[in-house]
């Protein structure tokens, strides 16, 4: 099941993933590699250490969410013109099991 690939297709605009612990960060790495997702320069996911908060972008790209990134995070509905999604990987897992 592909569980990173859905969210692109259930959600519009931004979409910013929360990973609660190391090893919920492993996970989505090794999903989002599965899935065919990279970094940007073509890393492979699961050759990166995971940040407890990760965007996944629409070109089959992931990448670390900065400070303003992470400001958003915590206060903010959209970023830019383009509305900003939320997600707990956790729910995701629970989800799909």
């Amino acid at each position: 099941m592909s569980r990173i690939k859905s969210l692109l297709s259930i959600h519009s605009g931004r979409i910013y993933v929360y990973l609660a612990t190391e090893d919920i960060g492993k996970q989505f790495l090794q999903d989002a590699e599965k899935e065919g997702f990279a970094f940007s320069d073509g890393i492979k996911p699961t050759a990166k250490t995971p940040a407890n908060i990760m965007a996944v972008n629409r070109n089959m790209t992931i990448n670390y969410v900065g400070c303003i990134g992470r400001i958003a995070y915590q206060a903010a509905k959209t970023i830019g013109n383009e509305k900003l999604t939320k997600i707990d990987y956790r729910n995701i897992i629970s989800y799909s099991q």
